[in-house]
């Protein structure tokens, strides 16, 4: 697949060069009465769109692999919850402020995100959080005591959180014309990567003597592999995220009739977006929000639920496992068909009728429907994909994106923030589940409710310059 997009990628900008060429060519005959000016053009360098091509591939190769690592840390931590509990030991309203870490680390980390790519370039901020993701993974389990394990985990989410803002600004800037593809390539990744964690954490640890301290630990390397495609393009800043780069651009500068529509967009890009303006943007982020808070629900809490059911712990994280793996191929789906449909509401009203149902069956036969309830609870998951599109579908402009994505991430997460810890609050007080699992199914038709809103076929530019 990345093989493909490259080459789609070196076909569009060798079709670029040459209109550029043409365009420049006949504006310049026409003004001059001379065919001879023509050879002035200035030519494109020997092995630029090799170069750009490799570039692409390198772009891919990084996304996969930076998705790959947005989840891990947590889902890592979830299928060995009660160990680490016993070994820090842990109350439950700790453990429950400790998947709330999350959330709180991507929503203050998280808005630093567009500055810190305008200063320093999104690859570069990528490249860093990949190295940040690492070096927290390692530390946490050697530092000892629950404060070193919260600031190390902080660390890494520190990382995830300025990558989970970028990866929509670097594809819509890469890849403006596959925004439903390339998100749906990414999401795919990220539930691999998910549900990988899930899956292998307790097997990796008892093959390891059953040391939950290496167990975690492990992760680090597949972070570690994610910082090296990022290397070369460090110095790339390129556009600031939502400008356009400059092989973009140099078609439209040498087409007369388009100059005004480009330099209108550059205008719209240099005017700050008040994103707090528009409706869209705050349904957006409110299901952003309730989305957030169901998925760290489940990572942290869903296999502890089937535990205490009677399902044996390597069961319990295969079951979580099967709810992360489902968004491995629905990832990938939905991006694509939501951007074929002028409204996406309808497949948020999908995502949470299987959400409800797979609740409804925690609560009646935790044990007894343990796989179909994983199978429905990932397919309402799947609401985090869809999400991330529809910020791409909802501002036209990259520099749209990019305040979008960073109000909507950060706004959402910090609403996402409580779910975790009354969670585990609940957990301690009641002794059951009954409670908590009864939240899980409230907060689900609000999501669904302000998803339909988000949905709507419109721009929060328009909105914010309505207003």
């Amino acid at each position: 697949m990345m093989g493909l997009m490259a080459s789609e990628e070196t076909r569009t900008a060798d079709t670029r060069t040459a209109d550029t060429r043409t365009a420049m060519s006949s504006t310049s005959t026409s003004s001059t009465g001379c065919g001879a000016a023509a050879a002035s053009t200035p030519e494109t360098p020997p092995g630029a769109g090799r170069t750009r091509a490799w570039a692409t591939r390198l772009v891919v190769l990084g996304i996969v692999l930076s998705a790959l690592n947005l989840r891990p840390a947590i889902t890592s931590l979830g299928a060995l919850l009660e160990e680490v509990r016993d070994g820090l030991g842990m109350s439950g309203s700790v453990a429950g402020l400790l998947t709330s870490v999350p959330p709180l680390c991507f929503a203050v980390f998280g808005v630093t995100a567009p500055r810190l790519a305008r200063r320093f370039g999104p690859a570069a901020v990528v490249c860093a959080g990949m190295v940040a993701i690492t070096a927290g993974l390692l530390i946490r389990p050697y530092v000892g005591g629950t404060a070193g394990f919260l600031a190390a985990t902080a660390l890494a989410l520190m990382g995830i959180a300025v990558s989970n803002v970028l990866m929509p600004v670097i594809v819509k800037r890469w890849f403006p014309d596959r925004v439903g593809s390339m998100t749906g390539l990414y999401s795919m990744a990220l539930a691999l990567g998910t549900s990988l964690a899930a899956a292998v954490t307790v097997p990796l640890t008892d093959a390891m003597g059953g040391d939950w301290q290496s167990g975690l630990a492990v992760w680090a390397g597949l972070a570690a592999a994610a910082v090296l495609p990022w290397l070369p393009l460090v110095r790339d800043r390129g556009a600031a995220p939502g400008q356009q780069r400059p092989e973009q651009a140099r078609p439209e500068q040498a087409r007369p009739e388009r100059a005004g529509t480009a330099g209108a967009a550059a205008e719209e890009q240099s005017v700050p977006l008040r994103i707090t303006r528009s409706r869209t943007a705050w349904a957006l982020a409110v299901f952003f929000g309730l989305q957030a808070t169901a998925a760290y629900i489940t990572m942290g809490w869903m296999a502890q639920i089937f535990r205490d059911a009677g399902v044996a712990a390597g069961t319990a994280g295969l079951l979580l496992a099967v709810t992360m793996v489902m968004g491995v191929p629905l990832a990938f789906v939905i991006p694509r068909v939501a951007t074929r449909l002028p409204h996406q509401g309808p497949i948020v009203l999908v995502l949470g009728v299987c959400g409800l149902a797979g609740y409804a069956g925690l609560y009646l036969a935790p044990a007894g429907g343990a796989w179909a309830w994983a199978v429905l609870l990932g397919i309402s998951n799947c609401a985090f994909p869809l999400a991330l599109t529809m910020v791409g579908m909802r501002a036209r402009s990259g520099a749209g994106v990019a305040q979008l994505s960073a109000f909507a991430q950060s706004t959402g997460y910090l609403i996402s923030i409580p779910g975790p810890l009354l969670v585990g609050v609940l957990y301690q007080q009641s002794g059951g589940w009954g409670l908590p699992i009864a939240l899980m199914a409230g907060l689900m038709v609000p999501q669904m409710l302000v998803g339909f809103l988000a949905g709507r076929n419109r721009t929060v530019e328009d909105e914010a310059a309505a207003h």
